[in-house]
């Protein structure tokens, strides 16, 4: 007995010719209330491309400040300079940090913080050459789109100025934060101050045509539709066919607990299993599907190797925006527990450099 329903039969059969879902089929897939039927397709496309293996990284993350000119309301990590939970670290500091995760066996550094109205155009640099001296071979993955464009606006330049110069200072690869949702009615309610999505989308172009890979995000459970969302992994697909930029999407729920949305309810582990196993179906050109457990749980990112996903993300020492916000999951996990989650759930770990 065949276990995908009728409503999915037509989607099944495109899963199984390798052919691309449509845009129909992704709101199909959304309306499927068959978690598990969702789970099924998801894991013949991952299994295609990675077999059993799910990889990690020994990574840390480094937020330099959450000092911000912005106030999204999904947001718990940004304050106001002078608000007594505000921070900035110092260059030496932010050295120091980069060493000590070098020390630590780290291989890459995700360095990302709020928009700083006070900072020069020269300090961005100038940290990126302080991360290099201090940790040389560390893979420096930092800021999002959106910091890109703060620094193009006050140092006077253009995106791809400011991506010149951050990479000859060191810049290895571009972080996928900031794409929220790019549905313009959803922005103006969550983030009304953060550039377009078309402006955010043309970042990572022109990162990727200067050889600088990408990671995308897609931030759910908020006030968003299940149309936003398969826009969301339509507009990520139809750049990933431009460029062939993206070494990976990330899927993340959002935490509301200590933000202006914290009427919200968090979504469920269903509704996170979902959006994985919807992107994976949806993102037929992009490699791996990231379950990033700081925010998914532990428990439904080892579930999620088998809905899509092939890739935990990193150990993530040192990671406090979703922290802020409200997540009650270890800050970090040794290398060795992540690969005991992974066979646990019956996948064979696989440590990746990058």
């Amino acid at each position: 007995m065949n276990p995908i329903p009728a409503s999915l039969r037509f989607v099944e059969r495109r899963v199984l010719a390798g052919r691309r879902l449509l845009c129909a089929d992704g709101k199909r897939l959304e309306a499927c209330g068959d978690l598990h039927a969702l789970g099924l397709l998801a894991n013949i496309v991952r299994e295609r491309r990675h077999g059993p293996e799910a990889s990690w990284v020994a990574n840390a993350h480094l937020n330099y400040t959450n000092v911000c000119r912005n106030a999204c309301r999904f947001c718990a990590f940004g304050r106001k300079k002078g608000d007594p939970l505000a921070w900035e670290m110092s260059v030496p500091e932010i050295a120091r940090r980069a060493a000590d995760a070098a020390a630590s066996g780290a291989t890459e550094l995700h360095v990302t913080g709020g928009l700083h109205p006070d900072r020069p155009y020269a300090w961005y640099p100038r940290i990126l050459r302080a991360i290099r001296r201090a940790a040389p071979r560390i893979r420096i993955k930092a800021f999002t789109a959106v910091e890109i464009l703060h620094a193009a606006r006050i140092g006077r330049r253009t995106a791809r100025a400011v991506l010149e110069d951050f990479r000859a200072a060191g810049l290895d690869a571009l972080t996928g934060g900031g794409a929220d949702i790019f549905a313009p009615r959803v922005r103006r309610r969550i983030c009304p101050a953060k550039p377009s999505a078309a402006a955010w989308l043309d970042v990572h172009r022109t990162a990727h045509r200067l050889g600088i890979p990408t990671t995308a995000t897609m931030l759910f459970g908020h006030v968003e539709s299940a149309a936003d969302r398969v826009d969301h992994l339509l507009r990520v697909r139809a750049l990933q066919d431009e460029t062939g930029g993206f070494e990976a999407f990330v899927p993340l729920p959002f935490v509301p607990a200590r933000t202006a949305l914290s009427r919200i309810p968090k979504p469920t582990a269903r509704a996170i299993l979902r959006e994985i196993a919807v992107s994976r179906l949806m993102l037929d050109n992009v490699d791996r599907i990231v379950a990033y457990w700081p925010m998914t749980g532990v428990d439904v990112a080892s579930v999620a190797l088998w809905y899509g996903a092939d890739d935990l993300h990193g150990t993530v020492c040192g990671e406090r925006i979703a922290h802020m916000a409200g997540a009650d999951t270890p800050a970090g996990l040794p290398g060795a527990e992540l690969e005991r989650i992974i066979r646990a759930a019956g996948r064979s770990p696989v440590r990746r450099e990058s």
